[in-house]
């Protein structure tokens, strides 16, 4: 698996209007990743308060999606963005998954305008054990890029709902 510094790995993944894209194509401001899933509630929770963020952020720091559960179907992650105003997402496939070793969703990886890895993680501090967040981790490793320093930690155990990395019909 790549390291923190190193680049982060290229895909070319579909959006949900059947486009391709490339990692590369969005290099410039800081990119977050978001292995994302329509029915995860941890998944939810983050994204009301990501959009948040990312509107103080504006255009230096962009938010790409990207549908993680193999086994959702189209029309319910549709559904999800439009009804979460997320805009803008990306179907994860095999490749990316094991490429990025995504573990559960929402799994962050932030990436900076040159393509290298600076964060990996979670959100926030929140578990099962901790329903209130005092750290977000997240938010502090993009505002530490902004201001031109490293992410402390740059990288934190992901938390939330187990990746299905197969469609139901392939088991």
């Amino acid at each position: 698996m790549f390291q923190i510094g190193d680049p982060a790995p290229d895909f070319l993944l579909s959006d949900l209007d059947g486009n391709s894209h490339r990692l590369k194509d969005f290099l410039g401001p800081i990119l977050i990743l978001n292995f994302w899933s329509a029915e995860c509630p941890w998944v939810e929770r983050v994204d009301h308060e990501l959009l948040a963020s990312l509107r103080g952020w504006g255009e230096r720091a962009l938010l790409l999606p990207i549908a993680a559960n193999l086994a959702e179907s189209q029309e319910q992650i549709a559904a999800a963005v439009h009804a979460r105003g997320l805009g803008r997402m990306l179907r994860a496939d095999r490749a990316a998954l094991e490429a990025y070793g995504v573990q559960t969703t929402p799994h962050f990886y932030v990436v900076d305008a040159l393509g290298l890895l600076r964060y990996r993680g979670a959100f926030d501090d929140v578990t099962f054990r901790q329903r209130s967040p005092s750290r977000f981790y997240l938010k502090e490793a993009v505002e530490r890029l902004l201001a031109g320093k490293t992410p402390d930690p740059a990288e934190t155990p992901p938390y939330g709902c187990a990746v299905v990395r197969y469609f139901p019909d392939s088991c």
